[in-house]
């Protein structure tokens, strides 16, 4: 969701020239895994679009590759630790909420079925995070 949410972002700031927008798991349970139905019914009532798009996992080449790894959990962060360096020198991995002013995880839908908190949350964090560094 937060990837199809930036990159509607970027569109309408017309910066699309400027950012390489991608997401990736850090576990391997969706794998190869289309976005799921309630995200994407979701991105569709507030009319973001979307392509097909199918889990990939996280790479070691994503730290260097890429100017920051946001992160939607703390989870999400202690897991990323597999793939990047330990103490990330680079200062690329944020929570995406950092960028409202609060250290919290975005509502996770898995738990809650809530999509429409995590979409709310989503678009608060990546507006945030683009006015930030756009």
């Amino acid at each position: 969701m937060a990837e199809m949410v930036m990159k509607k972002l970027v569109v309408e700031k017309h910066l699309s020239d400027r950012f390489v927008i991608d997401s990736a798991a850090v576990s391997t349970e969706e794998l190869g895994n289309s976005i799921y139905p309630p995200a994407k019914r979701t991105l569709r009532m507030h009319n973001v679009p979307f392509t097909e798009h199918f889990a990939r996992q996280v790479t070691r080449s994503d730290y260097t590759d890429f100017d920051l790894l946001i992160c939607m959990d703390s989870s999400n962060i202690r897991w990323l630790g597999r793939f990047i360096p330990q103490s990330d020198p680079d200062n690329k991995v944020h929570l995406l909420m950092e960028y409202t002013g609060s250290n919290r995880d975005v509502a996770d839908p898995w738990y809650t079925g809530d999509f429409e908190a995590t979409y709310r949350d989503v678009v608060e964090g990546c507006s945030k995070l683009l006015e930030t560094i756009a």
